[in-house]
């Protein structure tokens, strides 16, 4: 059981039959009254996300989120393929499943499969991907504005904003939960 004081991001919790991330959390201790946690929780099964404040002493039980570590293989159709390369066994999850997870990752690269009681509800692609760049326009000299960006389309067919000093064939490196360029390999 976790108390609502006790509250972290990134704690998932069961309540009212749902199950909860923690996204958000304050206390807030008003001048006037008892102190309350005012937090922002988003429902991992439909994605959902809600604001509630609780007591301080109210209490939760947490839940069992079990993330196990998978290798991509393929996408076939609007399947796609992972295996576990403990046991070999495979599951195949479809598109809803999946969402777009997986717009940065290659085929054989590891992933987490994050499950409650046994239904898959996410995807956690790892946090930084080396990706070779397949189309993007020349920068041309004295496009020098500070900052200035192109769009790029990587193997995977994503597209990321890259400085105009990247060309055709370069790999980079990207973070997968913000999608942006980080730098050349």
């Amino acid at each position: 059981m976790v108390s609502a004081g006790d509250f972290r991001n990134g704690i998932t919790v069961e309540m009212e039959g749902n199950v909860y991330q923690i996204i958000e959390f304050q206390h807030v201790k008003p001048g006037k009254g008892a102190a309350f946690v005012r937090t922002k929780l988003k429902n991992i099964i439909n994605g959902g996300v809600v604001e509630k404040s609780f007591r301080p002493t109210e209490k939760f039980p947490q839940a069992r989120i079990d993330r196990k570590d998978m290798q991509y293989l393929y996408s076939d159709g609007d399947l796609y393929n992972f295996m576990d390369t403990e046991s070999y066994d495979q599951i195949a999850l479809n598109a809803d499943a999946v969402g777009d997870a997986l717009k940065f990752v290659k085929e054989n690269e590891m992933v987490k499969i994050c499950s409650y009681n046994g239904n898959v509800f996410a995807i956690e692609p790892p946090l930084f991907v080396e990706l070779q760049i397949t189309d993007t326009e020349p920068g041309f000299k004295g496009d020098t504005a500070t900052g200035a960006t192109k769009p790029a389309i990587v193997e995977t067919g994503a597209k990321v904003m890259v400085p105009l000093f990247v060309d055709n064939g370069e790999v980079i490196k990207i973070d997968t939960r913000t999608g942006e360029y980080l730098s050349r390999v």
